[in-house]
């Protein structure tokens, strides 16, 4: 808690300091016409702002993170703030505020933050210790897991243990030698429990993966039948109010948009059809809420013939079908641009589930009985799983996070997500595609029986 309290004065500071000295540097040779109460007068409004957007980028917790994603989420927020105080001084033109004092302090608070962030990062760092970890859970799940640990070492959870069988009750022989405890999803509820109960009396963290019964249980709501406590989940279902306003802000937010960037779109279409042969748009039928099909448009991004041959195909790593402007396209999504129309036209909505086709649907149903849940919300261009997941994110982690949305269902979350979806337009590692198979990971090297 102190060491994010430091954090959060240095920052504030630090974007104080960078205003002034903008001031300064623009108004150096005519002091006459420097007008510091104008400034002053906009502190409070960038400050304010600048601890939401950064609190929505996740820059007050460094070490769990690369300092090239810490770069690149610092430049997102200080963006989206240099957009809220241009709109600011537009509408509140009493004050005055010069543009070339806002590009001068955006320049300088990223200069300034981006060493006081580099060097808080290095000393979290040098402060935090490596948790050791003990995964309990399904050979499968664990292995999964550990290929998955093993790619982010910056989370710097060491996994010294794996329990497959935890009826055992191996896994508490090594409680000396752990700090976290991780739960797989697939374990028994009486075992869960059992678990959680453990670390709680033993002081040991622990962190559950989520199953559908758990995601069910995170909206119940309280009630009673005489004197006995029960408890009744909330359906996956947004309220009525929720989907007018949710209706409003999806109108707002697609027209404007397009209203902008309706110069982009052509440059795109013409790059298209310099490009490769075919089409410029590509449509395909898409499920949307209540399983309703509707046509969704996007850029072309694959060889006209693309399925030709293979039929319906999930895009894959580096797959050869993709055309040079549209590895671009994807890795930017400009190629989900034309989506806004569908939005204005009703059929989804800025955030939500994304549309799947329905030869696709209809496998996942069959594997996942819980999948029908998603279509109780129109389809959005962006979501939670597109935010926190990747493209090779598996199918059933994916549904989580839209089943995690949908319980959570209002505009504050849509206006969150759309934030956070800017970060994630320019994170290489959220476009790939789907690999043709997972790391695995050798177990026999974590094992506990032999231990205590």
């Amino acid at each position: 808690m102190l060491r994010k309290l430091i954090l959060l004065i240095g920052d504030m500071g630090l974007l104080v300091l960078a205003t002034y000295l903008a001031v300064v540097m623009v108004f150096y040779d005519r002091t006459s016409q420097m007008n510091l109460p104008t400034y002053y007068n906009m502190t409070p409004i960038m400050i304010v702002t600048a601890g939401i957007l950064f609190n929505i980028n996740g820059l007050f917790s460094l070490s769990r993170k690369k300092f090239s994603e810490l770069l690149l989420s610092l430049g997102v927020a200080l963006f989206n703030l240099l957009v809220v105080m241009m709109a600011i001084s537009f509408f509140l033109r009493e004050f005055g505020y010069s543009r070339s004092v806002l590009f001068i302090t955006m320049m300088l608070q990223f200069t300034m933050l981006a060493v006081w962030k580099y060097i808080f990062w290095q000393a979290e760092k040098a402060l935090g210790k490596r948790k050791n970890t003990l995964l309990i859970g399904n050979p499968i799940e664990c292995a999964r897991l550990i290929a998955r640990l093993q790619a982010q070492p910056q989370l710097n959870y060491n996994v010294r243990y794996v329990c497959t069988d935890c009826e055992s009750e191996a896994w508490k022989n090594v409680n000396q030698d752990i700090d976290l405890i991780i739960v797989c999803a697939e374990l028994s509820l009486k075992d869960k429990a059992e678990i959680v109960h453990y670390c709680h009396a033993n002081n040991k963290q622990v962190f559950l993966i989520p199953n559908m019964y758990e995601i069910f249980c995170s909206g119940v709501e309280l009630d009673k039948i005489d004197d006995i406590p029960v408890f009744y989940p909330c359906y996956l279902k947004p309220a009525l109010e929720q989907r007018t306003l949710k209706r409003m802000l999806d109108i707002a937010v697609s027209g404007t948009t397009l209203l902008f960037i309706w110069p982009l779109l052509i440059l795109v279409a013409i790059v298209i059809k310099f490009d490769s042969p075919g089409p410029i748009l590509y449509s395909q039928i898409r499920t949307g809420r209540d399983e309703q099909e509707f046509k969704v448009y996007k850029f072309r991004s694959m060889r006209a013939d693309a399925e030709n041959a293979t039929g319906p195909v999930l895009a894959g790593e580096n797959d050869p079908r993709i055309t040079r402007s549209g590895k671009f396209l994807r890795a930017t999504r400009l190629d989900e641009l034309p989506q806004l129309f569908n939005v204005l036209l009703g059929d989804m909505s800025i955030v939500g589930p994304r549309p799947e086709r329905p030869f696709f649907v209809k496998q996942f149903k069959a594997e996942i009985p819980e999948y029908i849940y998603r279509h109780n919300v129109k389809p959005g261009i962006t979501g939670l799983a597109q935010v926190y997941g990747k493209y090779n994110t598996t199918p059933y982690n994916k549904l989580i996070y839209d089943l995690i949305y949908i319980q959570k269902c209002n505009v504050l979350t849509d206006l969150v997500i759309m934030l956070q979806t800017i970060r994630v337009l320019v994170t290489k590692s959220s476009t790939e595609g789907v690999k043709s198979s997972h790391g695995k990971a050798d177990l026999s090297r974590y094992e506990i029986d032999q231990v205590g």
